[in-house]
């Protein structure tokens, strides 16, 4: 099996360090909650404690699944195969077979972190109006979502069947029983899940999603009912015979183009290409964070602007401070601002545009952006690096329908990966049992500012549109495993991501206090966020940053980390998922 390329070398000194932290916790088997984790979060099964392999993700059925094939003996890139293909059924309106993704990945033997992006593409006939109307005007997001043109070529199967063959132990075609069995015999309807099917999303309205989530007398499927889905089941046993060319070649693939073309705005897809998708890999994005090495994926991911972010905190004091102090909150707002504002202005597919990551990481760069995090909350925009390319402004829509989940293998190696069908269900269209995602509504409405400049994120052939998964794993300087992490969210996952890197690295709490506080996303001048503590909101709102709470998507954070005592994991208690290990 090929080897992934060696990350990033960082050239700072720095002294070795590991991750402690002081656990009281009992043993796995009689585990209960550490009295702080029990305080911060009402529902404290979700965390859990494994001396030998570790899964984190957003349902417990998909845990199940990946911690059977860990007993196995199976790699991480093994369980990613069996919790994905878990999680498409079980939690639909996040992530599936017609969806892409972001992964990464540790080797505990080399050290070394490989990137996988099986992030969806634009078909070959898609034009950078392909979000626009007749009249040169952006499309209303909900009639681009609902269309066929809102789907790309779907790259999660393809990524992690080309992850599999480069760290896979167990045969690929063993990975999918979990998932056979319960799309044959049926799952019970998580509340999580009854709550999307009764939503106002429109595709939770859409033909195909009435179809799949209404019983024989018409009524909505709620929580606790069985739902099957025999129709999965024949796509899964395609893909565990062939590959990704189960869904991207034959009758699955027609299906998928037929529906595409179906409908109001119809693709441009073609079978041609479906089977022409290639998932990227390659080195990933690695950076110091203090004394830490922060991995993420390359561009068009949101690795980049995480790493922004985290090199204006670096010029802080944030890790003296604490989750009880506005100030370490009013650190993390204004770092997010600037990050968001170079992100939204700079980063696309690199195979398309010149996103200057070198200038945007660049110390005297960070230096100076760093100085504008102030006192108080002023205006934000984006700042000129050394190699930025003249572009015009952002107009991208970026709602979340998206999962994350964590591996840690009983050698030691370690999964990261968020994955997508971006919104709600999707475009709200099903065939073969799973939805197609609507992930080029994730390119920028308008494709080109007043003056003719085009927005680095347009709309263009073969292209992926910049995306907010930003999974993470932190190293040593000397490459050892200290955790790994990361969020579903839409745009809000790069301010998800940046707090729990926060929480654990600079305030040492464990992963499911980590999860648990709560989120402040600042982009603009928009300041959203669960409800904080009144001394923080007001004095937020002293520093001309008000709260406005009750707002945006919901975290679903995934953390785990090594301890002394094994791998310690937490799940964010706004979904539904759990740590669970052996």
């Amino acid at each position: 099996m090929r080897r992934p390329t060696a990350f990033r070398r960082i050239t700072a000194s720095a002294l070795a360090i590991s991750l402690t932290f002081a656990l009281t916790a009992p043993s796995v088997a009689q585990a209960e909650a550490p009295a702080d984790v029990a305080a911060a979060n009402t529902r404290p099964q979700q965390w859990g404690l494994a001396r030998h392999a570790m899964v984190a993700a957003a349902n417990p059925l998909a845990v199940e699944a990946g911690v059977e094939v860990l007993r196995k003996g199976g790699s991480a890139v093994d369980a990613a195969v069996a919790i994905q293909a878990v999680l498409g059924l079980v939690e639909p309106q996040s992530s599936g077979l017609g969806g892409g993704g972001f992964m990464i990945y540790y080797d505990a033997s080399t050290r070394k972190v490989t990137a996988y992006d099986g992030r969806e593409m634009a078909p070959s006939g898609a034009s950078n109006h392909l979000l626009v109307d007749d009249g040169g005007k952006p499309l209303p997001f909900v009639d681009a979502v609902l269309g066929g043109i809102s789907t790309g070529v779907p790259g999660a199967v393809a990524m992690l069947d080309m992850a599999h063959r480069d760290h896979g132990k167990l045969a690929w075609g063993s990975l999918f029983g979990k998932a056979h069995e319960l799309a044959a015999d049926g799952f019970i309807v998580s509340p999580r899940l009854a709550g999307m099917i009764k939503s106002r999303a429109p595709q939770a309205s859409s033909p195909d999603a009435v179809r799949y989530f209404s019983k024989p007398d018409g009524t909505r499927y709620v929580a606790g009912d069985r739902l099957r889905n025999p129709a999965y089941a024949q796509t899964l046993e395609r893909i565990a015979k062939f590959g990704a060319s189960g869904l991207l070649t034959g009758p699955v693939a027609q299906d998928i183009i037929t529906r595409l073309h179906e409908g109001p705005r119809p693709s441009t897809m073609t079978l041609a290409d479906l089977a022409a998708y290639k998932p990227r890999s390659g080195p990933a994005l690695c950076n110091p964070y203090r004394t830490y090495v922060v991995c993420t994926p390359e561009s068009p991911s949101g690795g980049l602007g995480l790493q922004v972010a985290l090199g204006l905190l670096a010029h802080t004091d944030i890790n003296r401070r604490s989750a009880s102090d506005e100030k370490a909150w009013f650190q993390f707002a204004q770092a997010s601002r600037l990050a968001y504002a170079d992100r939204d202005r700079y980063v696309g597919d690199p195979a398309f545009v010149n996103v200057p990551e070198q200038g945007l990481l660049d110390p005297e760069y960070l230096a100076g952006r760093a100085a504008l995090i102030g006192e108080k909350a002023g205006p934000v925009t984006f700042g000129k690096p050394k190699g930025a390319p003249v572009v015009g402004p952002d107009a991208t829509a970026e709602p979340g329908g998206t999962s994350h989940f964590v591996i840690i293998d009983t050698q030691g190696n370690a999964v990261s990966m968020t994955t997508t069908v971006e919104s709600i269900f999707g475009s709200g269209r099903m065939v073969d049992g799973f939805f197609l995602n609507n992930q080029l509504t994730d390119f920028s409405f308008a494709p080109r500012d007043a003056d003719g400049a085009p927005a680095a994120n347009a709309p263009a052939p073969g292209k992926r549109p910049r995306s907010s998964m930003a999974p993470a794993i932190v190293l040593t300087p000397q490459g050892k495993l200290v955790a790994a992490a990361g969020s579903p969210g839409g745009t809000s996952i790069q301010a998800y991501n940046l707090k729990v890197l926060v929480a654990l690295l600079d305030w040492k709490m464990t992963p499911q206090d980590a999860v648990a506080l709560p989120n402040l996303v600042a982009k603009g001048d928009a300041f959203s966020a669960d409800k904080f503590p009144e001394p923080i909101m007001a004095g937020l709102a002293a520093r001309g940053m008000p709260l406005s709470t009750g707002k945006g998507e919901e975290s679903g954070l995934q953390a785990v980390i090594v301890t002394p005592k094994g791998y310690l994991g937490g799940a964010d208690p706004r979904r539904e998922g759990v740590a669970r290990g052996f």
